[in-house]
């Protein structure tokens, strides 16, 4: 390794990092999972504190915690054991709720309870995914601009008007985190260990799970640009409909018909704040969201289309590479974006 290399690298490597239990190390993270919780949420959100403890000394430990003490069944179908109850275990340096599918089905008042308990306290809590349902019905999320996973968003908006959504993949900031879920997870963590250890650590970590971090500029291009606060309440509704029809596609005039408004008016007003038309907007959410699932995961290109509601595959074709400059089927085989 040369001289410049070793400068770029300053931390040792040993060849078992250590895993602290809960009490020897500098933080204790608590993390509550919820049934049907997100496996890879919890890997991301884990591996990054790994990885300081291997490049530092003995910084970070964690405890995995249900409501009852029994093992959780992740969405993935996986049966995690864990190490205590959350009742007893909730206090530390952060407390954080992982969960996905049907996260407030399991989730009872005296869990809200708890977490109500460790912010009295002056705890940090946390919530991934969509957790965040489960901090803002605790109560825990008035005055806190909110990420979490974009599938929830519109349903969040929905029972949660008061609260601003962000448009950040995570929110770190305070006694309140809150994340999209996935590899987000590693982005707030890596924010964590840079606030308290410095940007040499942080960046390390970073290159030992081969993650490239995502910039301010990135994270917060949308949120800084345009909040929701600065829309039109007719058209953060339509929004919210288009997200929800990504799938099954509306007409422009049946969007206008669902939330009251001409469509004249939402056309001039989406012109206005957008520089698009409702009907170019849309088509743009939906590539956007096929281009995730082409990304993501193992989707094939016919699959992605007919999920973002594109019913002939050579018009999908033709917008997508349009739009992204490749066909769908370079972004399938090179798998990220």
């Amino acid at each position: 390794m040369s001289e410049n290399a070793r400068t770029d690298w300053p931390y040792p490597r040993p060849e078992q990092p250590p895993v602290p239990k809960p009490g020897d190390a500098a933080h204790t993270v608590n993390v509550w999972l919820v049934p049907n919780f997100s496996m890879l949420t919890l890997f991301c959100l884990l591996e990054p504190l790994r990885v300081a403890n291997r490049f530092g000394r003995e910084l970070f430990a964690w405890r995995l915690l249900s409501a009852d003490g029994d093992p959780v069944v992740a969405s993935n179908g996986v049966r995690i054991e864990v190490e205590g109850v959350l009742a007893e275990h909730a206090l530390g340096d952060l407390l954080m709720v992982i969960s996905s599918y049907e996260a407030e089905v399991s989730v009872t008042s005296a869990e809200r309870a708890v977490l109500r308990h460790v912010a009295a306290h002056g705890g940090r809590v946390g919530g991934l995914d969509t957790a965040p349902f489960i901090l803002a019905r605790a109560g825990l999320l008035d005055q806190h601009r909110v990420a979490l996973h974009w599938e929830s968003v519109p349903a969040f908006r929905a029972e949660f008007p008061h609260i601003a959504v962000s448009e950040a993949r995570f929110e770190f900031a305070g006694q309140r985190l809150t994340g999209s879920g996935g590899a987000a997870g590693i982005d707030m963590m890596l924010q964590w260990i840079e606030h308290d250890y410095g940007p040499a650590l942080a960046n390390a970590v970073g290159r030992q799970l081969v993650h490239q971090r995502v910039s301010e500029e990135e994270a917060w291009k949308a949120g800084a640009a345009r909040t929701l606060e600065d829309l039109p309440r007719s058209v953060v509704r339509a929004l919210a409909v288009m997200e929800t029809h990504l799938d099954q596609v509306l007409s422009i005039p049946e969007i206008c018909r669902l939330i009251g408004q001409s469509q004249r008016q939402l056309t001039r007003l989406f012109m206005a704040h957008f520089g698009e038309t409702p009907k170019q907007c849309y088509l743009g959410m939906r590539l956007d969201y096929a281009r995730r699932l082409l990304a993501d995961s193992r989707c094939r290109v016919t699959e992605a289309a007919l999920t973002s509601g594109f019913v002939h595959l050579a018009h999908f074709s033709r917008v997508y590479q349009a739009r992204f400059g490749e066909r769908p089927s370079a972004t399938a085989e090179r798998g990220t974006v």
